[in-house]
């Protein structure tokens, strides 16, 4: 084990500094690259070896599972752990470990159950049946996300805690009361909706008869234990000496509550983060607290690790130049001693197969230098951008992982889609077993065994089975003539119609898409939309071949699905720009990079100038991936949900043009447009716009079309998706539509 000096040797000034600094208030403000986890791991072992700490006496607090196992690793290596059950951990981790010990003084056992998002949703669907919601009024997303929101805000200790902390505290005749009070009487300054407060009941009804508690209840029961037991949090106090917290840009309040309760007695608070990589206040980070570290815990000393060890001072540069825009963050500017002449490269692609292409040309051009495919990673900001750049890769025989997802064929709404295609094509089993019970049609494992055995007799597919034998007592069901009826149905008015037109209709018929908003997931609504896309384009594409027909289609994309290159472990890392948060390569694609996709325009519509902030952010984090060649690409073409054309991201016109090389023909009338574009969207963020005074769900009438509801609102382009009563949907201009 390393002592003394040894801890320090490799160190830099400022790392050096932040080892040493062992007691009170510490802020850490380490950017990207800086050697913030080798920083961490020295300081926790110099603790142990040189102050004489034990290690069960230090809390050392990591963003995710992957980087406590790291950071253990490292600590490991300088310090003797012994079988000391350590406090390397996540949050959620250092809960449970409160919980197991404590948590029965809430009626709960030791040995409580955890649920994941899937079990969330299991549970919810339950409430869904006995509530009778339907999928017009609410989604499974949306309560979660509402149900997320008040147990964060309102439960234990914020705006209800007599009511809400007594009814998970309580399972008896007083639920009835607090049922039938919520959503109606209590706490009207939520504006809560009546529908999802009533899920958030029931829902915590069952959380509590099956004494299942979901990720967000880790914290918050810990908070109310320490809360209401005042020995028990005590306890904690007196066992952490020292506490070090890692990536604290992307602590919650919450998490920050968690902290300062343990902090109390001891003050010794390390704290290690970057503003600028704060990238997840959608989903509840705080940085705010990080920026007045300094203002809250007092007297504070405050360290900045500047010295990238990663990147060429071109990529550094580019980073610098694009998060220098944003408002909230702490001033530094990353440095590095590399020495390399490579400039950022921007291309633009006439189409997305262009793009797509231009990245696999640029990826052969490396091979053949003798780099390697793991040393490339493609990142995008929306996960749909990596249909097109999927497809080049496999038409060029670029062996690829989509790293901690699925490619975009493989994923589970494109191939239930494509399922459909092939059953008004060819009715095969393998299809039909995927969509018989999608949407549940309550056709059983006895009713598909009796299926199987009458084909294998017949020697007929299942479908033709299934329609020649549909009188038959053992397969004469409802769900099973519903299906038929559908797929004939749709075949009988296929006739004539486009590949794309007969994907719209079977997805409409087949309520898929019913399925998916009532999931409330946008993701795989934004892929649906990407595969319509994908097919216009296959048309365009096509258009004076003979046979362009869903037969021709289905054979082509099969070249896509069919290849498989995922056991291939020399392969291109493709992900988007959240997966790839603390990895690093040699070569680096940010590509996608058009307004509306990246930076997004949901996130800039929801959250105005914080969500662009947080774009820019995310643009930082993409940039600072790449360690030696970086390349930003984008293309023009339709962007169906911005309804208009795509213009280059501002986070390219951001990087100086001096750290630029252009490739492709980007004109200069469209670079003009480009910027004027973002220029009013930038512009109509520092004012209150007509679009402001509707929202999803607003009901308006129209001169001519009537009366409908509000699907969408684009303030850019000041219009709105209106379904009308009608039957129809269309985009209207705001001032051509009236509130009802």
């Amino acid at each position: 084990m390393e002592h003394g000096t040894n801890l320090l040797e490799g160190l830099n000034d400022e790392q050096r500094q932040a080892v040493l600094a062992t007691e009170g208030y510490v802020r850490v403000i380490a950017g990207a690259g800086s050697g913030k986890t080798k920083t961490l791991a020295h300081r926790f072992a110099y603790i142990v070896n040189e102050v004489g700490i034990n290690p069960s006496n230090i809390l050392c607090v990591t963003f995710t599972n992957k980087a406590a196992q790291e950071m253990k690793s490292r600590v490991r290596k300088l310090v003797d752990m012994g079988n000391i059950n350590d406090l390397i951990c996540t949050y959620h981790g250092f809960c449970v470990k409160v919980l197991r010990e404590d948590i029965y003084r809430l009626g709960y056992p030791r040995q409580f159950i955890i649920v994941d998002k899937e079990d969330q949703k299991a549970i919810l669907k339950e409430v869904f049946e006995e509530l009778n919601i339907k999928s017009d009024k609410s989604t499974y997303k949306k309560v979660l996300t509402a149900i997320n929101g008040w147990k964060n805000e309102i439960y234990p200790e914020y705006g209800c805690p007599s009511y809400i902390c007594e009814y998970i505290n309580t399972y008896d005749a007083k639920r009835q009361k607090l049922f039938a009070s919520f959503g109606e009487s209590l706490c009207a300054d939520c504006n809560a909706n009546p529908i999802n407060w009533k899920c958030f009941i029931k829902y915590l009804e069952k959380q509590k008869k099956a004494f299942v508690l979901d990720f967000d209840d880790l914290m918050l029961y810990t908070l109310y234990l320490f809360e209401t037991f005042p020995e028990v949090l005590a306890k904690w106090q007196n066992r952490l000496d020292y506490i070090m917290v890692d990536e604290t840009q992307d602590n919650s309040k919450i998490q920050w509550n968690l902290v300062g309760k343990l902090q109390k007695k001891n003050k010794n608070l390390f704290v290690v983060g970057d503003p600028d990589q704060c990238i997840y206040e959608w989903r509840g980070a705080f940085p705010e607290a990080l920026n007045s570290f300094d203002e809250d815990f007092t007297p504070c000393q405050t360290i900045i690790l500047n010295r990238n060890y990663r990147s060429t001072p071109n990529i550094l540069d580019a980073a610098n130049s694009v998060i220098s825009n944003n408002v909230e963050r702490i001033h530094k500017d990353l440095y590095t001693t590399k020495v390399s002449t490579n400039r950022v490269i921007h291309f633009h692609g006439k189409t997305e197969q262009e793009e797509g292409d231009y990245i696999a040309k640029i990826i052969i051009g490396h091979l053949e230098k003798g780099e390697k495919l793991s040393d490339i990673a493609i990142l995008f900001r929306a996960a749909h951008v990596s249909r097109y750049i999927e497809q080049s890769l496999i038409r060029h025989k670029l062996s690829y992982i989509a790293y901690g997802g699925i490619r975009f064929f493989e994923r589970r709404e494109i191939k239930d889609i494509l399922s459909y295609l092939r059953m008004l094509d060819s009715a095969d089993d393998i299809s039909f077993k995927r969509v018989i019970n999608l949407p549940t049609r309550k056709l059983g494992k006895v009713f598909l065994s009796t299926l199987q055995e009458i084909a294998d007799v017949d020697g007929e597919t299942l479908y033709n089975t299934l329609k020649k034998h549909i009188n038959n007592p053992k397969l004469n069901k409802q769900g099973a003539k519903d299906f038929i009826e559908l797929i004939e149905k749709v075949k009988m008015s296929m006739q004539g119609m486009s590949i794309s037109d007969i994907t719209q209709l079977i997805i409409k018929e087949s309520l898929l898409e019913e399925i998916y908003r009532t999931e409330g997931d946008q993701e795989r609504l934004d892929n649906i939309a990407e595969l319509i896309a994908s097919i216009k384009l296959y048309e365009d594409n096509n258009v004076n071949e003979e046979d362009v027909s869903l037969t021709k289609y289905l054979q082509d994309i099969a070249l896509y699905t069919n290849i498989d290159y995922q056991q291939d472990t020399e392969s291109i890392k493709i992900m988007t720009i959240h997966q790839a948060k603390g990895l690093e390569f040699p070569i680096v694609f940010v590509a996608g990079m058009s307004e509306g996709i990246f930076p997004s325009h949901r996130t800039i519509r929801d959250r105005k100038y914080r969500g662009l902030e947080e774009e820019r952010r995310l643009a930082y984090v993409a940039y600072t991936r790449a360690e030696k060649e970086l390349y930003l690409t984008e293309s023009e073409g339709y962007h169906f949900e911005m309804m208009g054309y795509k213009y280059p991201s501002r986070f390219i016109f951001e990087v100086k043009d001096n750290l630029l090389v252009r490739e492709g023909i980007l004109t200069k009338e469209l670079e003009n447009s480009a910027r004027e574009y973002i220029k009013k969207s930038t512009d109509s963020l520092n004012s209150t716009t007509n679009a402001d005074q509707y929202t999803d769900g607003d009901k308006v009438t129209h001169k001519l079309f009537g009366d409908g509801k509000i699907i969408s609102v684009n303030e850019m382009n000041q219009t709105l998706e209106i379904s009308f009563e009608k039957g129809f949907t269309k985009h209207i201009s705001i001032e051509k539509a009236d509130k009802v």
